[in-house]
């Protein structure tokens, strides 16, 4: 079975990044274990979006961005799709990015402080920079297959780090179970729209399809496509869930990066506490910062109609552009929460839109055939899309500053 798992992990690396880290982390110090159910919430949306898309990747032989290029009717309703796409995926990968190797460099710093280099004028991060050309380093030379091994690797050893603390922290397994049952307020309804916002990528829609289509042969693949993105992504689930534990062992203290959650672990796991907090946000960052430019390179190339083979030089020409302005604004020390604030509203607007409109083409018989959502698939993703309607309206709002 492992032998045919595919580019799923690929996916959960791709959500488990410095976002979902602090996401989850403040959900725990504020929440306890009240928003779990959130969380599994997420998992099962993530699935059955991840699903569709991987569905339609095998069966038309296109990714998202190929059958958005594709698309008959007006002419000016498809450019426009294609111009929000590209600026939406662009910018807003480029603004997670930033945020990526800002987060792995907060993991690397318990290790060791990077100094700070000075030039004309200008201060760069050094953490910053060497985790940038690392990551883009195996953009350039790796292929798909050496990208999943490496982050495949990346996410156990997260998986390791983070599960390993939240279980040595000890919880009232009763209060864990109980975060299960679906409760919310005024208080915590921000933070719940955020938990499922870290874990719902529109990105990762487009990603995913274009990788299974390559992974597997046509229709027959799908019921490989599917055990590899149920297992990866809710492996995902249960490293957020993980976090989220382990940010509840810090309640009452005030956390303000991974070193201070390190510091409330302490008492339980000694000076050994901020080396599992360390390597499993650098490793977060790091596989984030790599999967985030790979999705938009495939967004960009797709959409362009340019050949997507991750060695073509408009591939690295793409990929190259994202790492290069996420390194820039990481580097030349711009606020990640301002370039995260550019990146939700981003992810506002498109993850309604797109996950709309794979719902509608994935009910075509015209296109997907005998393989086409039945009524109930559509029934339960239509339910899931108005979630991400409320979470794309809320991440506008909360923008410009209003609230609904």
């Amino acid at each position: 079975m492992f032998k045919n798992l595919g580019p799923g992990p690929i996916i959960a690396a791709a959500f488990i990044g410095p976002g979902t880290v602090t996401v989850c982390t403040l959900a725990g110090v504020n929440f306890g274990f009240t928003l779990l159910w959130a969380l599994g919430l997420s998992v099962i949306s993530t699935v059955v979006f991840q699903e569709i898309s991987g569905r339609l990747g095998l069966v038309t032989g296109k990714d998202l961005s190929q059958l958005i290029r594709s698309q008959k009717g007006k002419p000016l309703y498809r450019y426009f799709t294609m111009i929000l796409v590209l600026i939406a995926i662009g910018l807003g990968n480029a603004a997670y990015e930033s945020g990526n190797i800002s987060g792995a460099n907060l993991g690397l710093q318990i290790f060791w402080e990077a100094p700070t280099l000075v030039f004309f004028g200008i201060e760069i991060q050094s953490g910053n920079l060497i985790l940038g050309i690392v990551a883009f380093a195996l953009l350039w030379w790796g292929n798909y297959k050496a990208l999943e091994r490496a982050l495949v690797g990346l996410v156990i050893f997260m998986s390791i780090a983070f599960t390993a603390t939240a279980i040595l922290t000890k919880p009232a397994w009763s209060e864990v179970f109980t975060g299960f049952i679906p409760t919310w307020n005024d208080t915590n309804l921000p933070t719940l729209v955020a938990l499922i916002g870290t874990t719902v990528v529109p990105y990762n829609l487009f990603l995913y399809a274009s990788l299974a289509k390559n992974r597997w042969s046509g229709p027959a693949g799908i019921p490989w496509m599917r055990r590899d993105i149920v297992i990866s992504i809710v492996l995902g689930g249960i490293v957020s869930m993980a976090i989220l534990i382990v940010g509840a062992a810090n309640s009452g203290n005030e956390i303000n990066s991974a070193l201070d959650v390190s510091r409330g672990l302490e008492g339980v796991l000694g000076s050994f506490a901020k080396y599992l907090m360390g390597f499993g946000l650098m490793a977060a960052g790091l596989t984030s910062s790599i999967t985030a430019p790979l999705a938009a390179g495939l967004v960009i190339c797709g959409i362009m109609g340019w050949d997507q083979t991750i060695h073509s030089k408009a591939m690295r020409a793409s990929m190259g552009a994202i790492v290069l302005l996420g390194l820039t604004f990481a580097s030349l020390g711009i606020k990640p929460i301002q370039l995260i604030t550019l990146a939700q509203l981003a992810n506002g607007i498109l993850l309604p839109l797109i996950s709309g409109w794979i719902i509608w083409i994935a009910s075509q018989k015209s296109i997907l055939g005998d393989f086409r959502n039945k009524p109930l698939h559509t029934f339960i993703a239509v339910l899931i899309w108005l979630v991400a309607l409320v979470l794309g309206l809320k991440s506008i709002l909360a923008v410009i500053g209003l609230e609904f």
